[in-house]
Order: C-alpha cells, then structure tokens, then sequence
C-alpha cells in the first residue's frame, strides 16, 4: 500500500510538472527569437505571459469626464423631452427653460394654463424620468429641480458608463491585456488607461474619445420625386424657419458626397465633397442607443469607398418603421455628430436596418463603426495626464529583473547545496518547480505581469527557500535526538508543516490586502507573491516529502543521510 502511495503522488507531480513546462515552454502562436539575447527572452516572455506597461512599452493615460457637462445635456434633454411630450398630448405647454450652473440644475416648464398643470405632470411622468428630481408648482411654471446627493451619484454613474463603454472601444480595438481603471478621487471623474505595446496611441485617443452621437431624422423638404431641399449657407437654411433655429427646427450642414437615394440604398459619386445645409425636424425618430449593430462594408472593394451598415434593437425598429410607414416619399436624414452623413427619401416601410455613406476610408469606416457599437459617451472627456514608455526601457526593465532573479536563484542555490549538501538538491528541485509553476500560473490564470511582479516573484523564492530551511532545521534537531532517519524525516515535515502554514497564511492576508486596496503595480506584486506562496505548499512540502520517501523506499535501512 505505501508504495502505491508514493506512485500516485510521483503521478501527480509529473503531471503537473509536464503541464507547467508546457504552458511555459510549450508551441507559440507565432515564431518568436530562440536565442538567449535580452530580445530573445523578452520575446519569449511576450508571447507566453502578458507583459505590463513596464516591462512592454506602451502608453499611460489620465483622463477625465467632465460630468458637469453630462448633467448640463441631462438637464436640457429632460426640459425638450418635457415640453415635445406635453405638446403631443395636446396640453398648453408653451415653453420651457433651464438653469446648468455653478451646481444650480432645473427644468421651468411654462404652461398657458395653469389648471392642466396636473394633467401636464400625469403625461411628463409617463415618458421623462424626473424621478431624482424636486418637483414644485408655482403659477403658470413647473420646475423640476436636481438635489446635490443626486448629482453626485448621476455622476459617478455617469463616470462609469463612460468607462464601460472606453473598455468596449478598447476591446474591440484589439488592445491586449489593458489596464482600465477609476484613478484619484471618487469625486474627481478621472480614469487610468494603459495600453501595453500599443504603437499608435493617437489613434487609440481618436476612438476612445470620439463622439458617436447618431440619429435618424425627417429633412423639412418637399417630398420625393421634387430633390432634397438644401441651401447654399447656414444663414439662408436659417431664413427659411425665421432667422433662428427653435426647438422643433435645427440646421445641419450636410456634405453633399452622394445624390440622395432611397433609404437603405446607396449610389455613390466620386465627385468632389459639396458643403450644403439642410433643416431637420425635432426631436428625432431614432437615436444611436436604440442601434443594435453597426460594420463597416464596401460594395466596391476600393479603399475610399466604405459606408457603414446598422440595425436597431426591436424597440428602435419598431418606433423606426412605424415613422418610415407614415412617411412615404419624404427625405430622412442620417445626423452624425451634428452633420448630416445621407440624405435618403422613404421608399417603403423600413423596420430595422439603414445605412450611412459617404466615402469613408476603410480605417475611419472601422473605427465609427466600433464608436457607435459600443454607444455614446455620456460626456466628452479631456486628458490630464500622458506618458509613453519606450520598447527600450521595457527591454532594460526586463534585464534587470532577470539578472535579479537569476542571482538571486544562483546564490539561494550555492547556498542551499553547500550548507545542506545531499538534502540541498531536494531544496533546488522544490525551488525550480516552484517558479516553473508560479510562471504556468500567471498564464492560465492571464495575469500581466509587471516589474513588481518580478519582485514578488523573487520574494517568493525567498519564501521557498525559508520553508526548507524550517523541515531541514527540525529533521536535524530529531537526528540529533536519536531518532532514526525515516522518524526524523516524518516528524521534520509534521512539525514544521504547522510554522509553514503559518507563515504563509500571515503573508497571503498582507498580500491580499493589498490586492484589494492597491492600484495596479502593486496588484502584480501581490498576484505573484500568492501564487508563489500557494505553490510553494506543494513544492516544499509535497514534492521535497516525497524525494525524501523515495530514497528510504530505495534504502530501507539507510544509516547516515546527507544533511
């Protein structure tokens, strides 16, 4: 029975021996450098084990929400949606006005007749979400009011939906292994992003800061087969509602790529860009947060000729082909970003697709299409903080915490086998496996590993070495009290087991306090160090236990061992 005993674990550590040399050494996606140049391992490394910022290069990013500008635009939504929802009903709401300032947010809804108020409230409440908002009454004005407390949670949720939507951006992009996190103050709206190997940060800036305000809505034109009403300036495409733009009128620009077709078709011509103006109804029929898909296509297969193709979740294609039914013949307008993409007459009844032409290059089609993917952002954001670090420094950084742990691992080693000379080997078998498996880890688990990883990748070996010291120091000490070899072994590993877990179990509290408090260099460390404490139980206790019972399975009687 013992000897199936010591079968099964010599089965379990070469099973796992076999599984780390494979994750760590095993076949690589792609060919990387064999030699053993500073590039070569760096190389390596890279392919296998996600690299930091550090140790890869790439940029460092602080940016900031402006959160004051998200309550502003809440603030005037609200005040429009208010009144176009009382007017619909047929209510006598005449007007409305706001205040964004200074801390100071509130919708005045002026009514013609003061008896509807409740009736005007009864129809607002069922379409506008004044929920957080103080409503009071007086005369012939309705005003709704934003406290303090619920400004500040709409803007920490403001701020973190802006970082959901930057981690879409950035996904989608192909950024491999980002750091995205809330950075300083809870107050303050700002976010860290890093971006390991990333060799066009501005391009990354363009996306993750782009506007992707996307609406569909009905051109003031005379209806289709007379052409798309346009006029040559802003001010003309004023004078026709008045001289100034009201809340149901606004002017776009409209850049004239494409004669206007039927929507969901497109017929390009690749004359010269013609800057036109038009007027558009609103509010709008559909928004970009009703878009379910959006990819960049090319019917022609030239580089400067993509468009982009999207459809609607079922609520917006709803709402979009019960509009698109009711107005057959008369032109749409495809607003992006305050600029009219297309201009399309209504065919038919169209539910839930549409198109945006307009000669984009494949790059710009991608990235548009990747911005109105993952929505808008609640609020622009303004950068703070820039640093790029080098492919260089990342190689030196990756030097020199090699050179420390290979002396360091030398060193212990010398050490280990001079002190304890025989049992010393057992001590470097255990210490190897333990970093072999500490590496394997970071990679199955996808960790990034950074400088201070590095660190806590060589205090763990140090911690290694410590647990080796306790069985060898108490094994001796049974020696010493006359206790033959294989009771000195047994009790050498029972008694220090106890101060083993001890000592590992005060570190993994420390460390993974500092998992849960710390940013993210001191995360690495913590990571690496845990993972190297866990393993080490297995390398120190189980595997160096059981070379020892293979040497008294091969010498039952053995009389003298080297310690």
């Amino acid at each position: 029975m013992k000897n199936k005993g010591l079968w099964i674990r010599t089965f379990i550590i070469l099973a796992i021996t076999i599984a780390g040399i494979y994750l760590v050494f095993g076949p690589r996606r792609t060919p990387v450098a064999s030699d053993f140049s500073w590039s070569g391992i760096k190389a390596n490394l890279a392919e296998n084990i996600n690299l930091g910022l550090d140790l890869k290069g790439g940029s460092h990013l602080v940016m900031r929400v402006k959160t004051d500008d998200y309550l502003k635009t809440l603030t005037e939504n609200n005040g429009q949606a208010a009144l176009t929802t009382a007017q619909d009903a047929k209510l006598p709401a005449t007007a409305y006005t706001i205040k964004a300032e200074n801390g100071n947010y509130s919708v005045n809804l002026t009514l013609s007749d003061p008896s509807q108020q409740q009736a005007v409230l009864d129809e607002v409440k069922k379409k506008v979400d004044f929920s957080a908002w103080t409503q009071t009454t007086s005369g012939n004005d309705i005003v709704w009011s934003l406290p303090n407390q619920a400004q500040e949670l709409m803007k920490r949720q403001a701020v973190d939906q802006a970082l959901k939507i930057i981690e879409s951006r950035i996904n989608a992009f192909g950024v491999k292994e980002p750091t995205l996190q809330k950075h300083g103050a809870e107050t303050s709206g700002q976010i860290l992003l890093q971006m390991p190997g990333v060799d066009d940060p501005e391009r990354v800036k363009k996306l993750i800061g782009a506007e992707s305000n996307l609406s569909l809505a009905k051109i003031v034109s005379p209806p289709n087969p007379s052409p798309v009403q346009t006029y040559p300036t802003r001010e003309a495409a004023l004078q026709s509602i008045g001289g100034a733009e009201t809340q149901t009128r606004k002017v776009y620009p409209y850049a004239d790529r494409d004669e206007p077709s039927a929507a969901g078709t497109a017929k390009t011509d690749p004359a010269a860009k013609v800057n036109k103006y038009v007027v558009v109804e609103y509010p709008s029929v559909v928004d970009g947060s009703e878009l379910r898909e959006a990819n960049a296509v090319s019917r022609t297969g030239s580089e400067g000729d993509y468009q982009i193709s999207f459809s609607f979740k079922p609520a917006g294609a709803q709402k979009f082909g019960e509009w698109t039914g009711k107005n057959i013949n008369n032109y749409m307008a495809v607003v992006l970003n305050g600029e009219v993409k297309s201009a399309a007459f209504i065919k038919s009844q169209i539910f839930d697709s549409g198109e945006i032409s307009g000669k984009f290059t494949k790059t710009s089609a991608e990235d548009l299409a990747l911005t109105l993917k993952s929505g808008a952002l609640p609020a622009k954001i303004e950068y703070q903080e820039e640093r790029t670090v080098g492919p260089s420094l990342g190689a030196d950084s990756i030097k020199a915490g090699v050179e420390a742990a290979l002396g360091g691992l030398a060193f212990v080693i010398v050490f280990m086998l001079i002190y304890y000379r025989g049992s010393g080997v057992n001590a470097v078998i255990a210490l190897l496996l333990n970093m072999l498996l500490t590496m394997a880890a970071l990679i199955v688990i996808k960790s990034t590993l950074t400088l201070p990883g590095i660190a806590g990748l060589i205090l763990g070996v140090g911690m290694a070495v410590d647990s080796n010291v306790l069985i060898f120091e108490r094994i001796r000490e049974e020696l010493r009290a006359g206790r033959s070899i294989a009771d000195s072994i047994s009790l050498g590993f029972d008694r220090a087991f106890i101060t083993i877990i001890d000592t590992h179990i005060t570190t993994i509290i420390s460390s993974t306090i500092l998992y849960l408090y710390g940013s993210g260099p001191i995360r690495g460390f913590a990571v690496t160090l845990v993972l190297g404490l866990l393993i080490n139980l297995f390398s120190a206790v189980f595997v160096s236990r059981t070379i020892f019972m293979w040497l008294l399975h091969r010498n039952p009687k053995m009389e003298k061992i080297s310690i």
